[in-house]
């Protein structure tokens, strides 16, 4: 969302309606109200299996994680003329999962009080606007929902679920055939034919930490830069035996992290050596040398933020350099 949740709407927010003489309207007073109206900004924890999902951005015809809960927002609100809008930390691609995803939410006061005041019949149970809003979501949504509304609270002052964001972390599993197999992980697992070699894969990781130029490792995307600080990489085996792979940047561009965990999956198959991964990064350019990874095994499991006095700062720090580099891809 671009617009400042402290802004005066164009329109005239539900409620504003005054006349003047001979019962028209009084623009200088419907101006006055609409100035004084009051916006909301709410922090919304979502997760979410991504196998049903075309993504996270709404697109015509598709099903998406944002066309379903702002359909979802939409049906609560309809009443309040408000078509409520999400702006989410980072847009995850078709089949990625998510269990820390995060975004925002601005929605006018009166709006916020009139969907989440008690209903006829049902006393208060001394509930935040937050929580009855979190509630009612889920009931539009539904118990079996693919997608969950984990969290909404109040954000802090200049929170902007995007720019204010300081890194991303994302999972991912790859069960091989030294790992015990789970039924039920197979949804978000990728399966391997043979038996990887972890500690090769981890050094290879090792080697791409840091600031770079990730065009080997990115789908390219017209004005958008591919330089990105990745801040660690690492793979470990877990109890089963499963390879998990743990990666945190500032930032990942359009298909990094699986092309990132690719490279290590052609590493711990002996198909590249570990110095390789680091040798195509210098090159900057796209590679045939190994295989960008299905989107089933990759999960956003986290998205830091600084210290709430922080937060706007951040903001306008990251949005000055997203500008500067023309980028439209966050995650």
């Amino acid at each position: 969302m671009n617009e400042r949740p402290d802004a005066a709407p164009e329109t005239q927010p539900a409620g504003a309606m005054s006349t003047g003489v001979g019962g028209l309207e009084s623009s200088a007073t419907v101006e006055a109200a609409a100035a004084e109206e009051s916006f909301v900004r709410l922090r919304l924890g979502i997760s979410y299996d991504g196998t049903d999902f075309s993504g996270w951005s709404r697109q015509p015809g598709l099903r998406t994680v944002q066309g379903v809960l702002e359909t979802a927002l939409a049906t609560l609100f309809r009443r309040t003329g408000v078509e409520p809008r999400l702006t989410v930390a980072g847009r995850t691609d078709a089949g990625v999962h998510a269990l820390g995803q995060v975004a925002h939410l601005d929605l006018p006061a009166t709006a916020l009080a009139s969907v989440t005041r008690p209903r006829s019949g049902h006393p208060s149970d001394g509930a935040t606007a937050e929580a009855v809003l979190r509630r009612r979501v889920a009931g539009i949504l539904g118990a079996d929902a693919d997608v969950v509304v984990t969290e909404i609270a109040r954000a802090p002052i200049g929170f902007d679920a995007r720019f204010s964001a300081l890194w991303r972390r994302y999972e991912y599993r790859v069960s091989d055939a030294s790992a015990r197999r789970d039924p039920l992980e197979r949804r978000r697992t990728v399966t391997a034919p043979r038996v990887l070699d972890a500690a090769a894969m981890d050094e290879a990781a090792g080697r791409l930490v840091g600031l770079h130029d990730f065009a080997a490792f990115c789908k390219p995307r017209t004005g958008a830069t591919t330089i990105r600080t990745l801040q660690s990489y690492r793979w470990v085996r877990d109890a089963d035996g499963l390879l998990v792979a743990s990666l945190q940047a500032d930032a990942f561009c359009h298909s990094m992290v699986r092309a990132l965990v690719g490279a290590c999956v052609a590493v711990g198959e002996g198909r590249l050596d570990p110095g390789d991964p680091a040798e195509l990064l210098q090159a900057a350019a796209r590679t045939s040398a190994f295989m960008v990874m299905p989107a089933r095994g990759l999960v956003l499991t986290e998205v830091g933020y600084p210290d709430d006095a922080e937060m706007e700062v951040r903001a306008a720090q990251t949005r000055a350099r997203r500008e500067l580099h023309v980028d439209g891809v966050i995650g």
